[in-house]
């Protein structure tokens, strides 16, 4: 008897392809990471090892042209999921920050609630960067089943690469090996 995938995970992966646009959001990141006071203590305060604007800052696209342009083409490629699921809704940008994580920073495992669409955006990715993990969605349900070495997959970033995936799908950044600055741009879409 043949055997049949059910129910398959998409992980949506594009290239950005516009080093322009990868080099003036560096620079803005770089800036807001500057002059971002509440974002700076947030991240204190929540011991993200860098700066994030996650709960500082919610109208990059409008406070910068860089991240305007950004947000087309986001809206773009998101349309080109939801197109592939087979979603008749249309997906709207509903939040997008920045990430500047320092040496083996990390983001523990989670999930996007309220969104149907997540993503990341990676600018500049260092030697040493901290790779992006999934975690099977079935790996609650498992209960008794054997031992499994795919339950989870990894994905290397590079710079211009562009992730998307849906929102309730777990995922996580592992620390990074290096000393030096990942640039990233995460989103949701409702």
């Amino acid at each position: 008897m043949p055997v049949r995938s059910l129910f398959v995970t998409q992980l949506y992966e594009a290239e950005l392809g516009n080093d322009d646009l990868l080099g003036e959001l560096a620079h803005s990141i770089r800036a807001l990471a500057d002059g971002d006071a509440v974002g700076r203590d947030w991240s204190r305060a929540h011991r993200y090892a860098g700066y994030t604007s996650y709960a500082s800052l919610n109208d990059l696209p409008r406070r910068d042209p860089a991240f305007a342009e950004l947000a087309k083409v986001l809206k773009r490629h998101a349309a080109d999921l939801a197109r592939d699921l087979g979603w008749e809704a249309k997906p709207k940008l509903d939040s997008l920050w920045v990430n500047l994580l320092r040496g083996s920073g990390h983001h523990s495992g989670h999930i996007h609630p309220h969104s149907i669409l997540s993503g990341t955006l990676y600018i500049e990715v260092p030697k040493g960067s901290g790779a992006i993990r999934f975690e099977d969605p079935r790996l609650p349900l498992m209960m008794a089943a054997p031992p499994r070495g795919d339950t989870f997959v990894t994905v290397e970033p590079k710079p211009g690469l562009l992730l998307l995936w849906e929102s309730w799908l777990r995922h996580e950044v592992l620390p990074g090996t290096g000393g030096a600055e990942r640039l990233s741009i995460s989103f949701n879409f409702a």
